[in-house]
């Protein structure tokens, strides 16, 4: 788990020292163990180390031949694809048998690796350089084209702080993430900067993208025909397999505890495969009447005999951190799910250096409610997905948002293959945009900003293989998703009550904005992001209310965006708590 950068420019052109330092300076967060770097003509390579694997010679770049290598993330298989391909490595590093991989089978390396991870290999004897990230999108790279060619980075913001480009926004971008809560595709709320997309490699030569190939996160094909002993014996196994090979560290790990049924699935295989207590964290809020889920929680980890650690998460320490915590988004996700997150990472890393937790649970074993609408044709009440947006009916924005579904209908039409049922579709569509842009990209950086790396066994092919497909009645049952996720933990691990209603995940950031609205308001309307986009008359009833559930969204959308775009587009630093720094 690291932070990458580098620099494939096109012919005559050399690697500005400068430009390679800022790089390396602005993702030092990601990996505070080290940094290594690779410099040969017209291409450079960074890397900054977050130590998990082969401690002692594990140190990147990696070299083989004309091949060198810097990668982020963790290829779980490395033992296999040393065994099965007969590499010879020089290093313990999980990062090595990739290299070695693409030396072989060029550009079709990646096909064979299981994890999560971004890539980049410079091939000295092709004079290319490859770059390549996980199927599901959980380790992030982001591309700028320049007039000397190409450069890379695991954050958007290094990009911007080497100079390479102008923080300058996208107004269709800037509509989804005011609506969405987060942006779509290729194409970043950045001019000029694109990310790589999950399951994408790229091929590089002269400072130019010259082939794309894209390796798919999901299986082809609709719903098989299957027995429910079958599926479950098939999910157990899958599970087990996922779940020992997250567990591959050669430092202390834990987990992310919540009271549903995701993080206890991972809680009750992982105290299946460890001899010691498992490591739990779980936050909790100081409203009355918040989802709080440390109560579940602690009777799930008393039942797997788990060491619990649980945390409180008050609007003191909300308001007094905000600031840094949505810093860290760089490439905005306005979900409050960033808030829990950032403070349980910041207790995890007095322990570990890594978490697994239960993102993915939702889009593989289908769990949304609103899978179940998409499951509907319209006039039986169904609707599409993310029909409405958060500023809808409200009367807030200046102008109304336009173009921000475009992204997610061209998704939706892709996710619509031959085939699929309208719930796998609706699954493909989430798997495709919100799980990486939004739920991922939240835990990379949430995680990342306190260096602890975050590993996520439902995201994995052979779980997808062994669930995607499975019949929509083994999904959704009763009025209920994850059927036989339930039914899972019904006979493994019951103490979890697995089929109690879902109660959902919710911070209560509209309560605390609504209590500090007549001091908060003002300084939010104030900020030039948001009085570009908003009616300042309409920002201080819009907080008052901030209570109501459609309220509170759109009042944290604004109050995320102020602090969002203080930092990352006007370039100010977080200065003191949320009140201060907006002052």
């Amino acid at each position: 788990m690291c932070g990458i950068a580098g620099l494939a420019l096109k012919p005559g052109a050399r690697p500005d020292p400068t430009v390679l330092e800022a790089l390396t300076r602005a993702l030092a967060h990601r990996g505070p163990d080290g940094h290594g770097h690779h410099v040969q003509g017209n291409v450079a390579l960074s890397h900054t180390r977050l130590a998990i694997i082969d401690l002692v010679t594990g140190d990147q770049p990696l070299h083989a031949g004309p091949a060198s290598l810097v990668a982020n993330g963790e290829v779980y298989n490395y033992r296999e694809l040393r065994t099965d391909n007969v590499l010879a490595c020089a290093t313990g590093s999980d990062c090595e048998p990739p290299l070695h991989l693409f030396r072989r089978d060029g550009a079709a390396f990646a096909d064979a690796l299981r994890g999560m991870y971004a890539i980049a290999i410079h091939d000295r004897a092709a004079r290319q350089v490859v770059l390549a990230r996980d199927p599901f999108g959980i380790k992030p790279l982001y591309l700028a084209e320049t007039p000397l060619g190409i450069a890379f980075a695991s954050e958007a913001q290094a990009l911007i702080a080497a100079g390479l480009v102008t923080p300058r926004l996208r107004e269709a971008a800037l509509h989804e993430l005011l609506q969405l809560q987060f942006t779509t595709g290729a194409e970043t709320i950045f001019e000029g900067i694109t990310r790589l997309l999950p399951g994408e490699t790229v091929v590089i030569a002269d400072g130019t993208i010259v082939e794309r190939r894209r390796r798919a996160a999901l299986p082809a094909g609709g719903p098989e025909i299957i027995t429910e002993e079958a599926a479950l014996a098939r999910l157990d196994a899958a599970l087990e397999q996922s779940v020992d090979l997250h567990q591959r560290s050669d430092v202390p790990y834990g987990m992310f505890l919540s009271g549903g049924t995701d993080s206890a699935a991972v809680l009750a295989m992982m105290a299946r495969l460890n001899d010691r207590p498992v490591l739990a964290f779980t936050a909790g809020f100081d409203v009355a009447g918040a989802a709080d889920e440390r109560a579940a929680a602690a009777h799930a980890a008393a039942a797997a005999g788990a060491r619990h650690v649980t945390i409180d998460v008050t609007r003191q320490e909300v308001f007094r951190h905000l600031p840094e915590i949505v810093a860290c988004m760089d490439d905005p996700a306005a979900d409050y799910a960033i808030i829990p997150t950032w403070f349980l990472a910041r207790r995890a890393v007095q322990e570990v250096k890594v978490v697994l937790s239960g993102e993915g649970g939702d889009e593989i074993f289908g769990g949304y409610g609103r899978y179940r609408s998409a499951m509907r044709p319209w006039w039986l009440g169904g609707k599409a997905m993310r029909a409405h947006g958060a500023f809808d009916r409200l009367d807030v924005l200046r102008t109304p948002p336009r173009y921000w579904r475009d992204g997610i209908e061209a998704a939706s039409a892709a996710a619509s293959s031959p085939g699929r049922s309208r719930l796998q579709a609706a699954q493909a569509l989430d798997v495709a945009d919100w799980l990486p842009n939004d739920l991922l990209t939240k835990l990379d950086r949430c995680l990342m900003a306190h260096a602890v790396e975050g590993r996520t066994p439902f995201l994995d092919t052979g779980v997808a293989a062994a669930a995607f497909r499975l019949p929509d009645a083994m999904k959704v049952r009763d009025g209920q998703g994850k059927w036989i996720l339930r039914q899972w933990l019904a006979q493994h691990f019951p103490a979890s009550e697995p089929f109690r209603r879902k109660q959902g995940f919710t911070v209560p950031v509209g309560a605390w904005i609504a209590d500090a609205a007549d001091r908060l308001a003002p300084l939010v309307a104030a900020q030039p992001g948001v009085a570009a986009v908003a009616k300042p008359d309409r920002i201080l009833p819009l907080f008052r209310a901030a209570a109501g559930k459609r309220e509170g969204f759109a009042a944290w959308h604004l109050l995320f965006h102020a602090l969002w775009h203080r930092r990352h587009v006007e370039g100010r630093p977080a200065g003191g708590d949320v009140f201060d720094t907006l002052a």
